[in-house]
């Protein structure tokens, strides 16, 4: 049966069951509300459901909450507003954005980590990969998800590109674009398998973009998928590492045997997905070709698929663990890059952090007790 008819077929269920899941979806997000009772409504990252007492990772930069947890709920919680007709959810979300925009960022660039008593910044450590990566995606996500209308996150969003380009791009002598990191003013040359969303996120964005600036974002976001190519390229698995440096004559290549290990990430296909989605390029149906090539011939076991801990290795051993991820989004970018445009149609449908997909609320979007009948 094909994903349409399957689809079809699940409207045959009535509205009890999406009854059954709106009303669940809505009794988890007020479960999480009293994650946001800060001084300055920035959530703690852990909350005691029962208790609804939050605290922070005690190793997040004097008890702050992180970018890419806090940055990484509009799209759902905006959709939970949408489902239950209670603004609540989508006021937390703004109020995050208040404390954002009121805030000085060190040239322009949103640092990991934000204490939500005091309302100031943490350690002064940027990062497009991990502890930053889904919020800049997110401010992207909520401009489409609000079907081109949230002019705040669409002006947000390109001033952080802006500000990435600046600061953080930058080109090897091998001519390979990379995004470092920032670190107190310094830059590291590294880049992780985590950043190579970008590339997916540049293209995605370079239709909002200026009128001037649209092809360059096109042209960027290609600079970075053909880097994050050559990171798997240049492996023996031809799988990437978890991070890889440009420093010490190596380029998109992993020094350190703990940035050896591949664990099943989706990042680099999301962005080849996207790519192919956009301009239809065989290289990337191609280079997504050769990934899966790489994971039955590396990572396939008996009971599923296992990361590798060398992806330098001839003989790479497993880690013994199958990420969620794995399922719910390598696969599914694999499957939608090579399946017809008209499957979760990029202009219908937003994918979240997690590759699960949510609809863009239209201008004229009927209101939700119709959307369920």
């Amino acid at each position: 049966m094909k994903m349409k008819e399957i689809a079809l077929d699940a409207n045959k269920f009535g509205t009890s069951v999406h009854k059954v899941f709106r009303a669940k979806a809505v009794e988890l997000g007020e479960k999480l509300l009293p994650a946001f009772n800060t001084p300055t409504g920035i959530p703690w990252a852990l909350l005691n459901i029962k208790s609804g007492i939050g605290r922070n990772w005690p190793w997040a930069s004097g008890g702050s909450s992180i970018l890419a947890e806090f940055g990484t709920l509009h799209l759902e919680f905006m959709h939970l507003s949408q489902l239950s007709g209670n603004p609540v959810f989508a006021e937390k979300m703004m109020n995050i954005r208040k404390v954002l925009n009121r805030l000085d960022k060190p040239q322009g660039l949103y640092p990991n980590y934000l204490n939500p008593n005091s309302g100031q910044w943490g350690q002064h450590h940027v990062s497009v990969g991990g502890l930053g990566d889904s919020f800049y995606e997110y401010l992207l996500k909520a401009w489409l998800m609000s079907d081109k209308t949230d002019e705040e996150a669409r002006k947000m969003y390109y001033d952080a590109v802006q500000a990435i380009e600046t600061h953080l791009i930058r080109k090897s002598n091998g001519g390979l674009k990379y995004i470092a990191e920032w670190k107190g003013g310094l830059l590291e040359h590294k880049m992780g398998h985590l950043t190579c969303f970008a590339g997916g996120m540049f293209a995605l964005g370079a239709d909002g973009a200026p009128e001037e600036t649209s092809g360059h974002h096109m042209e960027l976001a290609a600079e970075i998928a053909r880097t994050c190519h050559e990171s798997y390229d240049r492996s023996a698995t031809k799988l990437g590492p978890e991070a890889f440096r440009f420093d010490g004559g190596v380029e998109a290549i992993a020094t350190r045997q703990n940035e050896k290990y591949y664990i099943l990430r989706p990042e680099v296909i999301e962005t080849h997905m996207y790519m192919w989605r956009l301009t239809h390029d065989p290289k990337y149906r191609q280079w997504g070709w050769e990934a899966v090539q790489a994971l039955e011939k590396s990572c396939r076991v008996a009971a599923g698929y296992s990361g590798i801990r060398d992806v330098y290795s001839d003989q790479p051993t497993h880690d013994d663990v199958q990420q969620s991820f794995f399922l719910a989004e390598t696969l599914k970018y694999l499957y939608l890059m090579f399946s017809d445009d008209d499957l979760l149609p990029l202009d219908h449908w937003i994918f979240n952090s997690e590759a699960h997909p949510l609809p863009v609320i239209r201008k004229d979007s009927q209101p939700v007790e119709k959307l369920t009948e």
